[in-house]
């Protein structure tokens, strides 16, 4: 199951990007993961600072 972004937690501080080893984040006012690129890996919710990554 991939990983999803909560957008009201979600303050777009770039954290997670640089984390994502297949780039499944994409950048906007709140981000949002691209579940069939996602690989389930955790390292993008493992550095969220807000705790807006679950698994979905």
């Amino acid at each position: 199951m991939a990983r999803v972004i909560l957008a009201d937690k979600c303050v777009a501080c770039g954290s997670c990007i640089g984390e994502c080893p297949v780039e499944a984040i994409k950048e906007g006012e709140v981000y949002s993961i691209d579940a069939d690129a996602c690989i389930d890996c955790g390292a993008c919710e493992a550095t969220c600072p807000n705790e807006a990554i679950v698994e979905g």
